[in-house]
């Protein structure tokens, strides 16, 4: 087991690598270096944004990557349907529509961009995040459904392996988080939707470290994710409050009315801050720890320009930082999952807590 852990780990640190190296420039004997400077904020920004391609490597100056559909919608041609390969890596015009810094555009005969058609342009089309999203849903799906009979088949056996683990984690949920921060009473009406947070978060952050298909793609660092799963936190909320709830936001009881005058707004001001609070810990958690990464990686190339022998000592630090941040990051990974459900919980527990 331990020499599958430092092979599997050995290849995490080769694939990241790899990915770092085929965006950093040229590799060619022909290339001259000083033509292309090394960006690291180009190649850092290239990795945690999202894509309509999943790239795996470069060979021999030709991009191996595989294509995603594109779906774009045109108020006036209608659907259209094709792959992203027809785009070229952005290179190619197809029939009138091309890709611009991540976005599909519509451009005129002469191939520059036509700023009506493009407004006439809805996309839909399945990017890096959105094949993610899908993927870790059909993954949850399929996993709890099989657990689900497996316990109503042998409702008294012990489970084994990993449904052993998988039940020690929903009864970690259960027991640790929803029942101490909601109560007894009423834990088993929001315990469904946390469980549901706590893996969601939890396969997406680990699906981020793997940078090999089907993982690689940041999905819960795209802000767009934490905002959703934050606003739907908030309606659960507002919708759950009770009285006591809101005669605590609005006239908390026993304070004087001259106090209420800056108590009220603070404590609107706050109910509206915990979905921001909740969106932008995990997005900046889990962007940050990307970011940390590819920047190790950045200082092999960056020393390699200023001395070729520099590049080769940077590389032995920059690889071993980087196993020790993907080690930290797997924890992470639970803390961010663990926190934000927690913190869910707690907001729950606080909207339909029984008056004194």
């Amino acid at each position: 087991m331990n020499r599958i852990k430092v092979i599997f780990w050995v290849l995490l640190s080769v694939s990241h690598l790899s990915l770092a190296a085929n965006i950093a420039g040229p590799t060619e004997k022909n290339n001259n270096l000083e033509d292309k400077k090394f960006q690291p904020g180009e190649m850092i920004m290239h990795h945690i944004t999202d894509s309509h391609e999943w790239h795996i490597l470069d060979w021999k100056g030709k991009h191996v990557s595989i294509p995603l559909p594109i779906i774009v919608f045109h108020k006036d041609k209608g659907l259209e349907f094709f792959m992203s390969s027809k785009f070229n890596h952005g290179k190619n015009v197809y029939r009138g529509y091309k890709m611009d810094h991540g976005h599909i555009i519509a451009v005129n005969e002469a191939g520059e961009k036509d700023y009506i058609e493009s407004q006439k342009i809805w996309d839909f089309s399945i990017t890096k995040n959105v094949f993610s999203l899908f993927f870790s849903i059909v993954i949850i799906l399929l996993v709890f459904i099989k657990a689900g009979n497996l316990y109503k088949q042998k409702p008294h056996n012990t489970p084994k392996g990993f449904w052993n683990f998988l039940e020690l984690m929903i009864l970690f949920v259960r027991d640790d988080i929803a029942k101490p921060a909601i109560g007894e009473k009423n834990y088993h009406r929001f315990l469904p939707f946390l469980l549901t947070v706590f893996f969601f978060i939890w396969l997406n952050n680990l699906l981020g470290l793997v940078p090999l298909f089907p993982g690689g793609a940041n999905l819960t660092g795209n802000i767009a994710v934490p905002m959703i799963l934050a606003g739907m936190v908030f309606i659960i909320t507002t919708i759950s409050g009770k009285k006591t709830y809101w005669k605590h936001i609005f006239a908390m009881p026993g304070v004087p009315k001259p106090v209420l005058l800056i108590l009220t707004p603070v404590e609107i001001i706050g109910m509206l801050l915990k979905p921001f609070v909740l969106m932008i810990r995990l997005f900046a958690n889990i962007t940050a720890g990307h970011i940390i990464i590819l920047s190790f990686f950045s200082l092999i190339f960056i020393f390699g320009e200023i001395n070729p022998v520099a590049g080769y000592g940077a590389s032995i630090m920059s690889v071993s930082f980087v196993i020790f941040m993907s080690f930290l990051e797997l924890l992470v990974a639970f803390l961010q999952a663990y926190v934000f459900t927690l913190l869910a919980a707690i907001y729950f527990g606080s909207a339909v807590e029984e008056e004194h």
